[in-house]
């Protein structure tokens, strides 16, 4: 594949601007400066210079996802944050929050951080508020936060939770399996009938209302940005 379209393909830049960046000297594939028309594959290492930022608009939001929203590629009648989001610059979701959930999600169009951000090597801390259909008791919150082997085999990693009254808690993620909470609740009896996700590392949700955004920018960017090396 052209690297410029591998950087497109990425969300890294358009092939126009990926070009830019080329002529720029702002990419490398396997450590050595690209040039334009070269091709990579899939065992290359290709890495964008922190200069990019300057070159591109780069936009970074958060956006407080609705519930009966798909993140990505909806079916039939649903509807994706695509459809229901306006925005001058094309920006695209980072992670996936389930359909029956809400709250924070980061939107931008800066490729790069994707990885950076979803990969679970990177131990990146994912805030929630949680309220189940049963009353919480401390064994709950020790079995929630203690790690539990899920109906595939899978064993949770030992976690933050705290209860919050006698039918919410909150629970600190490291990893993020899909629809992972509400299979650890449902491990324990207990049914999940509201989850937000309120924080992304600095990130926060705040008091940011339902479909709406803001955009990330000044320290909180710079810290978000240093956090996860770019």
């Amino acid at each position: 594949m052209r690297i410029n379209k591998y950087l497109a393909h990425k969300n890294i830049a358009t092939r126009r601007e990926a070009d830019e960046l080329i002529k720029a000297g702002e990419i490398k594939i396997n450590g050595r400066l690209a040039k334009l028309g070269d091709k990579v594959s899939k065992d290359d290492i290709v890495t964008a210079g922190k200069k990019i930022q300057d070159m591109k608009n780069l936009v970074y939001l958060a956006y407080n996802k609705p519930t009966g929203i798909i993140t990505h590629s909806p079916q039939g009648q649903e509807k994706s944050i695509q459809d229901i989001f306006n925005f001058p610059e094309n920006v695209f979701p980072i992670g996936r929050l389930d359909k029956d959930s809400c709250g924070l999600i980061i939107l931008t169009n800066d490729g790069r951080i994707t990885d950076k951000l979803l990969n679970p090597d990177y131990d990146h801390e994912k805030e929630y508020i949680v309220k189940t259909d049963r009353s919480i008791s401390p064994s709950f919150i020790e079995h929630m936060g203690g790690g539990m082997v899920l109906g595939d085999g899978y064993k949770t990693q030992k976690c933050k939770v705290e209860k919050l009254d006698n039918f919410s808690f909150s629970i600190v993620l490291t990893e993020g399996k899909k629809r992972q909470i509400r299979r650890m609740c449902e491990k324990l009896d207990h049914r999940v009938v509201d989850l937000q996700r309120v924080r992304i590392m600095n990130i926060k949700l705040e008091n940011l209302p339902p479909r709406k955004y803001r955009k990330i920018e000044g320290t909180e960017l710079r810290e978000f940005l240093r956090e996860i090396d770019i």
